[in-house]
């Protein structure tokens, strides 16, 4: 009787036992499932919090450009407008004479983006790839390019480029890239220098046993290669010479030659002009002010939309660019 109560006792315990051992494995199941659908409500809310970030001055341009005068001096309307206006943008190219300022654009833009990759290149394998006598002393002055303001030589540069007869062409642009200058040429040299140095060397040595030179071995095999580090520089090349207004504003001073950046400076100070004007001989409630906001966000878009389409094509290469480069830190 002793033994039969004793193993009753024993496989109580032990049905109670496994039942508890189901049950905490059920609330660690519940629990799993409850932090991993937290961790997923908490990635999604910082990722669309700074997506609103970033995209609120996009979306604030198109709903302003496409409000008429009216609706953006009442302070009742904040978003949508009462009546879509696209007149807006009619005035804007007009005012823009946007043809004019996109192949002004695009020539500085576009050109300097493509010489500079041909020369960064070089420039960035050669100190990649060679130890020459001066080394230090030129990777050296290579960063002081890099470090020194472009806005405190600009004095000289503009009298070297006036007497050279430079100033109202493109000239002052282009040809500065075409060896390895321009607008942040040192910055894209050292990120060919750190493509090129991630390179294996049995490309080069398997190049020198076939019999091609240094020339030769980089324009055949190791330029090719580095079309990750191309399409960043060209990107980061042509956006920031399409955005530039200090350099166009300093060496072209006649309206034919304007970017759109300087055309849209134009037509800000226009349009601010034109409302001052209008707000002066016109008696209107407050808050009822008249305003050309609504034609300048219309410009803004205009400016920037062929940016965005070159992007939107890209995007996806210029990310696996980031990646394969070595910029993004690896």
């Amino acid at each position: 009787m002793l033994k039969e109560s004793v193993k009753q006792v024993r496989t109580a315990n032990i049905e109670h036992l496994s039942n508890r051992l189901k049950t905490s494995g059920k609330l660690d199941r519940g629990m799993k499932r409850s932090f991993k659908v937290i961790n997923i409500a908490f990635y999604y809310l910082v990722i669309l919090s700074l997506s609103f970030v970033f995209l609120y001055p996009l979306l604030y341009m198109l709903s302003k450009s496409m409000m008429q005068m009216q609706d953006v001096a009442d302070a009742t309307v904040q978003w949508l407008p009462k009546r879509l206006n696209f007149h807006n943008y009619a005035l804007a190219w007009e005012s823009l004479k946007f043809w004019g300022g996109f192949t002004n654009s695009a020539i500085i833009s576009f050109g300097s983006a493509i010489l500079q990759i041909l020369s960064c290149s070089i420039i960035g394998y050669g100190f990649a790839r060679y130890r020459f006598p001066g080394y230090t002393v030129c990777f050296v002055l290579l960063l002081f390019t890099f470090l020194v303001p472009p806005q405190t030589i600009v004095v000289p540069l503009y009298l070297f480029f006036s007497d050279l007869g430079w100033i109202n062409t493109h000239l002052p642009f282009v040809i500065p890239s075409m060896f390895g200058h321009g607008l942040k040429g040192a910055l894209f040299v050292l990120i060919f220098i750190q493509f090129y140095r991630r390179m294996p060397n049995v490309l080069e040595e398997a190049a020198r046993i076939d019999g091609a030179g240094p020339l030769r071995t980089y324009w055949k095999i190791m330029f090719p290669l580095a079309k990750p580090a191309m399409l960043i520089v060209f990107l980061f090349s042509v956006v920031w010479h399409w955005n530039d207004s200090f350099e166009p504003n300093t060496y072209l001073t006649t309206p034919n030659f304007y970017n759109l950046s300087q055309r849209l400076a134009m037509f800000y100070g226009s349009n601010n002009q034109a409302a001052e004007a209008m707000a002066q001989t016109t008696s209107g409630s407050i808050g009822m002010a008249p305003t050309g906001l609504n034609q300048i966000m219309a410009g803004c878009i205009l400016t920037i939309l062929p940016i965005l389409i070159l992007y939107l094509f890209v995007q996806r290469h210029f990310v696996e660019s980031v990646e394969r480069s070595g910029i993004a830190g690896e």
